[in-house]
């Protein structure tokens, strides 16, 4: 089994392809496509959490644990930390790669004071008219504070693969841009603020301020140079990092040394079982993609070919809107056709498509709880439904805190152990 080596430069992850060989969805007795490298994207995580206390309330807590933990970095408000996952091939390593620093952190909050790690992606009980600045003499972060305040306040995961020729790359970020509303709906995590339902399934893709205003579909990597040259010069970005959008692609030395797609849409997905399922259907569509270059929204659309590139922004734009509001029973329509559909439907069609892809690679079983996710609903609609049994919001928040807690152990003890024992 190949795994990458993580490199961190500059506070970025560096991700390229590479090959791993598995043999997860293999019969014991396998046949001679089992036996044939299968090669597979690597991938990673940028994980972001609220830290606090057991009974809900946001604490801010990340200048200690930066300083006391490696792994660990700081967001511009203290209230939440972010570790980021070395990139791996394989699904089983890393599942390991996500529970073990959240393990780390665990016990440190436990001696720091009983504090824990808070599922979801707003500020579910209060204080979100506030920012607690978690480095006063960062000038970046003072700029984040005056320009955007508390809006910027939330937990999401960041989900990185590699792709290391520029112009997959960019064709990749095209096709997901335009699908990015599903992921959304598959992670939605934040439908309270303030201690109150807000009407959003994910209330954080909705206050967020994604930045610049307008981001257009990149036709080629020289196009991206070009438009991020731009912004710089207009100061419509503040810096390279400071392109908020669902998805955009990454590296090193950007906009000109890029090696990764950044799906940035999604909620916190706390459920690491979850969030290798959404990472797999991402990978089974990317790998459609690299099989199948005209899959391409910019080929593929019947919108007409004039005007198709601002409206497939303008009809991406809109169904991020929906899902934000409904999630998964959302009414989109698809950038194919124009086509009304149900987000749920929309995932079930995509499912189906790739779910021969994932069984060729050998991770269709990591791929296999989006149907899960489909039939008993997302953290968002679990959470509403609690709700509307009479549960108010701080019970929901310090069960969902007891149930990820529970569910990082269990998972742990039954799997990372067995894979350090192999």
């Amino acid at each position: 089994m190949i795994a990458l080596d993580a490199v961190r430069q500059h506070g970025s992850l560096r991700m390229v392809q590479d090959v791993s060989i598995i043999h997860l969805d293999a019969p014991q007795v396998a046949p001679a496509s089992y036996r044939e490298k299968i090669v597979l994207l690597s991938k990673g995580f940028e994980i972001e959490m609220y830290t606090g206390t057991p009974q809900g309330d946001v604490v801010g807590l990340s200048e200690r644990i930066v300083r006391d933990l490696d792994g660990f970095v700081r967001e511009p408000d203290s209230r939440n930390v972010e570790y980021t996952t070395a990139p791996f091939c394989c699904y089983d390593r890393l599942l390991c790669a996500i529970l073990r620093p959240r393990r780390r952190l665990r016990d440190y909050l436990q001696h720091l004071g009983n504090y824990t790690l808070i599922p979801g992606s707003t500020l579910s009980l209060g204080n979100s008219d506030r920012f607690y600045r978690s480095d006063p003499n960062n000038p970046y972060h003072s700029y984040i504070e005056q320009t955007y305040g508390a809006s910027v306040v939330t937990a999401s995961i960041h989900i990185n693969v590699g792709i290391s020729d520029p112009e997959q790359l960019i064709q990749a970020c095209r096709l997901i841009r335009v699908e990015a509303p599903l992921y959304l709906a598959l992670s939605a995590s934040s439908p309270f603020l303030d201690g109150r339902v807000t009407g959003y399934h994910s209330t954080r893709w909705h206050i967020f301020p994604q930045t610049p205003a307008h981001v257009p579909l990149f036709e080629s990597h020289a196009h991206f140079i070009h438009w991020t040259e731009a912004q710089l010069a207009a100061r419509t970005m503040k810096n390279v990092r400071h392109l908020w959008s669902s998805v955009r692609p990454n590296g090193d030395r950007r906009p000109y040394n890029l090696n990764r797609l950044e799906l940035r849409i999604c909620d916190l997905i706390v459920n690491p079982i979850a969030l290798l399922a959404v990472m797999a259907l991402l990978e089974a569509r990317l790998n459609q993609l690299l099989d199948d270059p005209d899959l391409d929204p910019l080929k593929l659309t019947h919108l007409p070919a004039a005007t198709r590139s601002q409206e497939l922004i303008s009809l991406t734009n809109a169904n991020e809107e929906a899902a934000a509001r409904h999630s998964l029973d959302a009414q989109l329509q698809h950038w194919q056709d124009g086509r009304k559909i149900m987000a749920r439907d929309w995932i079930e069609e995509l499912y189906q498509q790739v779910l021969p892809v994932a069984k060729k690679r050998g991770f269709s079983c990591f791929l296999s709880p989006v149907k899960k996710i489909l039939r008993e609903g997302n953290l968002a609609q679990q959470w509403l439904k609690q709700h509307e049994t009479g549960l108010d919001i701080r019970q929901i928040i310090t069960q969902a805190i007891e149930t990820a807690q529970q569910q990082e152990e269990e998972l742990e003890e039954k799997l990372c152990q067995q894979l350090l024992v192999a």
